[in-house]
């Protein structure tokens, strides 16, 4: 199914008193971060920062990052993470992973920072009572990427995921590397001997790399009612993240390293995954913090797309990327259930499943945040739509970004949040005033008639209204003008 060429752009639904009101933070490509108010009005635009993602933190500052890694040397590789106060400045910075002198480029520390960091103080990064990130103080948790070598995965170079905990002088205090838990993941040997001949094979200099898990995400768990009834996988210090080349979602143990909660990568291995379906190439899987609705369910955005290692198929000859689906989902599941306890789907988006399931599809990058009046904000990062929707699926707010890539062409938004207005103190609340909705139906461009306009209309004696596959009229006319 195509899509339109030409389409609003900026807020275009807006219903104040269903939203949670407040600021949006999200990444203009090729421009930098812009924070705007409920219709949509540029407040604030830091310009070149590259918004891996961007966070706004209490007193207007923004979390962020300066730049990458030349592509044929690495692989979204951040060069640092920054805070950044309201006028520019830089008033904290972590590099320091690892020296990197790549040919021909001076050499220089960097962060190799990439998709998800959190500060001390807030288990996600966006808003819940009580659980704000520090901003002159803390440690700071950032995933990042190593090369590495384990011959029971491939025996070729791997990108490996880290997940390193650095204090506020910028100091490595502890880590976690990915590929060290293999045998803990649950491959079947289809994927395992997959994984072996092609662990996602990126062609860099002066070798490759499999880039053979992709986490994308990882936060915190925080306080949460399931480990107040004693189940320790769910301890507040656990870490949780996704890898969206492996369909895997896991819970790891900070106190040993090992993982001790995960749902994936085989989604036939238990009545409950079978229940929740396949969930492939996901975004932003995390637990909701204490104090919003639905605190201690995990959301995911399960984008559908691609993604995962099988045995060879029709649809992946390699079985690389093997399993597809053309729509996604936004999950919230009961960790302890394993069940699936709210959804938004191409159904309750009020498409017609199967045939028009991909009107709501992003194949890749996107998230979703909890507000905390129980609305959900979500980012369809792949058309650079972001919305809020009730907890029954009305949507009450809709921005669509009109920055588009000259590079990429693309209007393409990672992942957006909400922040309350007086985390940006510099601004204050801001007026709010409602957007209708347009009725496509009867919207037409200037000089174009709708129906009951047009000058001239046949009507067809003996049709029916229609009322489904076999509802077909034909009208036969003498004058070939009017066919």
């Amino acid at each position: 199914m195509g899509h339109p060429t030409i389409y609003p752009t900026g807020v275009t639904v807006y219903n104040p008193e269903k939203c949670w009101n407040g600021f949006t933070i999200f990444q203009a490509l090729e421009v930098g971060a812009v924070l705007m108010n409920m219709n949509g009005r540029e407040n604030k635009v830091w310009k070149g920062v590259h918004g891996f993602p961007n966070k706004i933190f209490p007193g207007g500052y923004l979390m962020t990052s300066r730049g990458s890694r030349d592509g044929r040397y690495g692989v979204q590789d951040g060069l640092d993470l920054v805070q950044i106060d309201w006028d520019g400045n830089v008033v904290w910075k972590f590099d320091r992973n690892e020296y990197i002198e790549d040919p021909g480029i001076p050499g220089r520390w960097m962060a190799r920072s990439h998709h998800d960091y959190q500060r001390e103080g807030s288990t996600t990064g966006y808003y819940a009572p009580g659980m704000e990130p520090k901003t002159d103080s803390g440690n700071t948790l950032v995933l990042a990427h190593r090369n590495a070598r384990n011959p029971k995965i491939s025996d070729k170079q791997l990108l490996d995921d880290v997940i390193l905990e650095v204090d506020w002088d910028g100091d490595i205090v502890w880590e976690w590397h990915c590929n060290e838990h293999f045998d803990e993941m649950g491959f079947r040997e289809g994927p395992k001997n997959t994984l072996a001949r092609d662990p996602n094979y990126r062609q860099t200099q002066p070798e490759g790399m499999g880039d053979w898990m992709h986490i994308n995400s990882m936060s915190v768990l925080g306080p949460n009612k399931w480990h107040d009834a004693g189940d320790e996988r769910f301890h507040p210090d656990n870490i949780i993240v996704d890898g969206r080349e492996a369909n895997i979602i896991f819970i790891i143990s900070k106190a040993t390293g090992k993982i001790v909660w995960k749902l994936g990568p085989d989604y036939d291995n238990s009545p409950e995954a079978k229940a929740i379906g396949w969930i492939i190439g996901q975004h932003h899987c995390h637990m909701v913090p204490r104090g919003l609705p639905g605190e201690g369910n995990i959301l995911i955005f399960d984008n559908g797309g691609w993604g995962g290692y099988d045995v060879p198929n029709p649809g992946s000859p390699t079985g690389v990327k093997a399993a597809l689906r053309d729509h996604s989902r936004v999950l919230e599941i009961d960790p302890v259930a394993m069940k699936i306890v709210w959804q938004y789907t191409p159904t309750e988006a009020g498409f017609l499943a199967p045939m028009d399931c991909n009107r709501f599809y992003s194949p890749f990058i996107s998230g979703m945040q909890r507000l905390p009046n129980g609305n959900t904000l979500i980012t369809e990062g792949s058309d650079g739509r972001v919305f809020e929707v009730t907890k029954d699926h009305e949507l009450v707010w809709e921005f669509i970004s009109p920055y588009w890539g000259q590079k990429l062409p693309m209007n393409m938004v990672y992942r957006a949040y909400r922040v309350p207005y007086e985390w940006v103190p510099q601004l204050g609340k801001q007026e709010e005033t409602p957007i209708e909705r347009i009725d496509v139906n009867a919207f037409r461009m200037p000089g174009a008639a709708a129906l009951g306009d047009r000058d001239s209309e046949i009507a067809i004696e003996g049709c029916a209204p229609y009322e489904g596959d076999n509802a077909l009229c034909v009208a036969s006319v003498d004058d070939p003008e009017d066919q």
